[in-house]
């Protein structure tokens, strides 16, 4: 076991080998002020009255909500099982792929009037929102997001077996993207999220692996 001391909070957690991310390595953006990694899983208490919107529908931008990536190029699949004490309308927690302030896609649970929904917010220039309600709470949900050419394909599942397919939006190929865990609380006054077995899996990239079918030795 190490222990870490970062923002003067006591972080411990085992070193990590094999297929998983190493959490210790990634970086914030907006960093909340109190967070701990504990065996290979994140927990954060999500700072209040923050949030990732450009814009439309309200007429107003923030860019503030806490963010804890590493920087991947090319193709993959992100994955992670995320939890959440939410309490407000709006709060949530999940994954978010960024390319910058303007172009970014978070998805995850969100809580809206009493409800738990499986949310999607596309940002290009501008954000849009949607979102899947579910009939009754539930204790974590799976996200899972796989980036292929200019598209991103979300899923969701509550047993990491079967996973249903949300959403397909655009993201600009060939260009390092973000990945990593997002909370936000636009709002509430903060909520503790929990993020366990999250894993990065690079993909060969397609266009490649279709060149190289077409041209091929015989």
């Amino acid at each position: 076991m190490k222990k870490w001391f970062l923002s003067g909070l006591c972080i411990v957690g085992a070193v990590q080998m094999g297929a998983a991310q190493s959490l210790e390595k990634m970086q914030w953006f907006n960093e909340p002020e109190q967070w701990e990694i504990d065996e290979g899983t994140l927990s954060m208490f999500v700072t209040p009255q923050s949030d990732y919107w450009r814009i439309s529908h309200y007429g107003f931008t923030v860019d503030d909500a806490p963010f804890y990536y590493a920087t991947y190029g090319g193709e993959f699949e992100v994955k992670v099982k995320v939890s959440g004490d939410y309490r407000e309308r709006f709060d949530q927690a999940g994954l978010m792929l960024r390319i910058n302030h303007e172009n970014y896609i978070k998805t995850g649970i969100e809580y809206v009037d009493g409800k738990f929904n499986i949310s999607t917010v596309v940002t290009h220039h501008t954000s849009d929102w949607s979102v899947i309600t579910l009939d009754k709470p539930v204790p974590y949900i799976w996200i899972k997001a796989v980036r292929r050419l200019d598209a991103v394909e979300i899923f969701y599942s509550f047993d990491d077996k079967e996973y249903v397919m949300m959403r397909n939006a655009w993201l600009q190929d060939n260009i390092p993207v973000q990945v990593g865990l997002m909370g936000a609380s636009p709002d509430g006054k903060g909520f503790k999220a929990t993020f366990e077995h999250f894993k990065v899996k690079h993909l060969p990239d397609k266009r490649r692996l279709e060149w190289l079918s077409r041209n091929a030795a015989e």
